[in-house]
């Protein structure tokens, strides 16, 4: 069974629906994670643990999702991104996050995926990570605003 795309749709509703917040979403080009540009990278992995899916989030909405879940003043949020890393709240914060997004994968007739690993924004990322995250083919790249604390973009990346 393939693995599902979630919809733009599916997106928007995790954000909000998790978040609490009003959530634009809007089409982006694909983002290239890289020492200048801190991103998180979630590995899905489906029951043979066979890596399935990545999400892609830059340092933005890595802190901005952290802290709007956990209700830390947006104030923390930008000082993360002006550090470059995410602190261990924010990184707990996001694991959440992640983890719930698992769900927008699993639809019937589809293979089912579960979050495998989170690599952090701030942290050195991995030759493989990256390379996922940069894998073009079937993916969804997006501009994500969340009210009350700002904007970043998450690229969801498709690996079969």
């Amino acid at each position: 069974m393939p693995t599902h795309l979630p919809v733009p749709k599916q997106i928007r509703d995790l954000f909000a629906d998790l978040l609490d917040r009003d959530i634009t979403l809007t089409p982006a080009a694909p983002q290239a994670p890289g020492p200048s540009t801190p991103t998180t990278v979630a590995v899905f992995v489906d029951d043979q643990l066979r890596i399935s899916a990545v999400m892609v989030l830059d340092i933005e909405l890595s802190a901005y999702a952290g802290a709007a879940i956990g209700l830390v003043p947006v104030a923390g949020a930008d000082e993360c991104i002006e550090e470059g890393e995410l602190t261990d709240v924010l990184k707990a914060n996001l694991f959440e996050v992640l983890n719930i997004a698992s769900a927008m994968f699993n639809v019937p007739n589809h293979d089912h995926l579960r979050l495998h690993e989170v690599h952090p924004a701030g942290k050195t990322l991995s030759p493989q990570a990256r390379a996922m995250a940069l894998t073009l083919g079937r993916r969804e790249d997006f501009h994500v605003d969340i009210a009350g604390y700002g904007a970043g973009h998450v690229s969801v990346v498709l690996m079969n």
